[in-house]
């Protein structure tokens, strides 16, 4: 069997010891719910036809929310992503990859995402 080292200033450490040692580092990530993780699949219409689309489900809650804000059910919200995706790029070849990044892009963006909101409906938005 080959044990793999870490070779640090004061001593080796055997790799799988450095592990536990450095486990806490991501007890944030690690020590989520599982649930949040695991497939969904939905079934959504676009366009008239009926398809699925599996994403965990932590996207599908922030994809919720985005619709609440919208003020539409998350089915009409995703058919509008999708129709206003492809009329800017023409194509989707993977869609639910889209939605996915979508997420990430409304976590880091949910102040512009409220100003564009906010201008749509005519209001004024409050820093």
């Amino acid at each position: 069997m080959r044990v793999s080292v870490i070779l640090t200033a004061k001593a080796a450490i055997p790799l799988n010891e450095g592990r536990r040692r450095e486990g806490k580092m991501c007890s944030l990530f690690t020590s989520q719910d599982p649930a949040t993780y695991a497939y969904e699949t939905r079934a959504v219409r676009l366009h008239g036809h009926v398809t699925s689309i599996r994403l965990e489900a932590a996207f599908w809650a922030i994809l919720e929310e985005v619709a609440a804000r919208e003020a539409m059910p998350l089915a009409r919200f995703v058919a509008t992503l999708h129709d206003e995706i492809l009329d800017r790029m023409g194509d989707v070849p993977n869609f639910a990859s889209f939605l996915r990044v979508t997420c990430l892009h409304w976590l880091s963006n949910q102040d512009v995402h409220a100003a564009q909101l906010a201008a749509r409906k005519g209001l004024a938005v409050v820093a």
